[in-house]
């Protein structure tokens, strides 16, 4: 399947500037209407990721969950991340 990514610089205003809070929720709409799933960049406040659940998009990421990491460090932060569940 085919995945449209929000870059950042939108969802950084989403909970204060309705412009593109307006421009992704139609990209999420478009993007679901043409069989595509989304996934929101630079989400950093749960305010944030709440909206966005709102509007029906599909994955985050940001750091509201983690900041970068080398791959060599990632299957340890995910067996913590399994542990914590």
């Amino acid at each position: 399947m085919n995945r449209l990514k929000i870059d950042r610089s939108f969802v950084h205003g989403i909970c204060d500037q309705p412009r593109d809070r307006a421009i992704v929720t139609r990209l999420v709409q478009l993007a679901h209407d043409l069989g595509m799933q989304v996934t929101a960049e630079g989400v950093e406040t749960a305010e944030q990721m709440e909206l966005l659940q709102s509007i029906d998009c599909d994955d985050v990421q940001g750091y509201l969950f983690s900041k970068p990491v080398a791959a060599g460090v990632f299957p340890t932060l995910l067996g913590e991340i399994r542990s914590a569940a």
